[in-house]
């Protein structure tokens, strides 16, 4: 990553880029040990968005006991952890390592578009290390892959998350420029990465039940996969074990134009659900959800 003059602004946060750097090529064995360091300050130190995360899980998981919620919050947050330093790795994972720890075996379904030259639609949550498997897609050599992100105002950290998600061959799309860009690059053969459970402007949302509670859907993906007419894959995450992890996928549709309107974020959205009742501790539950009501 390349530091300008003009970037002294930031020394404060130029100065902890040594450590960043340092945590990014330990051993994952060591990498824990961090980890675990950081999970006594965020959890019990400062208690970061325990609030937040506690509602978030009664209301999703009302069946549960106040015991049961309190194993769960220190489950997500131990993930949690494991999740911010796992992210560090991506600024100097190599190739090998990314595939001893992210398994992508069956790829039968992305190599028959490859081979019809067809671009897809990737959809997912924010289940599981999807900074890994975003990377550990762009090594396979199938489509390109194009993430759909925000950028940060930090031009720092901007810059390093940049470099973070593209090091390996990955590209982005601003959300503002995501169709415009996918229009200019149609001629190409893409993957384009819409990670669609952020709490959306109320603005067109579409309202669904997700986790037992109304809940505002972003439509982004639908509306631009029935304008590109691309397949949309759903893509998860499932940790297998601390540090590995399995990337699997589900056509939802081969032809995006002949669903009928909400079908496919309904789609996605229940297969997200699916994966996040069987593996909750690695969905980002410090994320303000439902901090919306539906309307009447």
């Amino acid at each position: 990553m390349k530091i300008k003059f003009s970037d002294l602004q930031y020394l404060p946060l130029l100065l902890i880029l040594p450590f960043i750097y340092f945590i990014s090529i330990l051993p994952f064995r060591l990498l824990y040990i961090f980890s675990d360091i950081l999970y006594v300050i965020i959890y019990s130190l400062f208690s970061y968005r325990k609030k937040v995360v506690v509602d978030n899980l009664k209301r999703s998981f009302p069946e549960k006991s106040d015991i049961e919620i309190l194993q769960l919050t220190k489950k997500f947050y131990h993930y949690f952890c494991d999740l911010i330093l796992e992210t560090l790795k991506t600024l100097t994972i190599s190739k090998s390592q990314l595939k001893r720890h992210v398994a992508f075996d069956n790829t039968a379904l992305f190599k028959k578009y490859v081979e019809e030259h067809k671009s897809v639609i990737i959809v997912m949550g924010h289940w599981g290390n999807w900074e890994l498997a975003g990377a550990r897609f762009g090594i396979e050599g199938l489509h390109s892959l194009y993430v759909i992100y925000h950028p940060l105002s930090n031009r720092f950290f901007e810059k390093l998350i940049y470099h973070m998600r593209t090091r390996l061959g990955n590209n982005l799309y601003p959300m503002k420029d995501a169709l415009r860009g996918m229009i200019n690059d149609r001629d190409k053969l893409t993957a384009t990465a819409f990670i669609a459970d952020q709490s959306p402007s109320l603005k067109g949302a579409h309202w669904l039940t997700f986790m037992n509670q109304d809940t505002p859907v972003f439509m982004g993906t639908e509306k631009i996969a029935r304008k590109m007419n691309y397949p949309v894959i759903y893509v998860s995450v499932k940790r297998i074990q601390r540090g590995f992890y399995s990337i699997d996928y589900e056509l939802l549709t081969d032809n995006p134009k002949s669903e009928p309107e909400y079908t496919i974020t309904a789609k996605h959205t229940e297969r997200l659900e699916k994966d996040i009742f069987a593996q909750p501790e690695i969905w980002l539950w410090t994320h303000r959800r439902w901090k919306h009501k539906r309307p009447g």
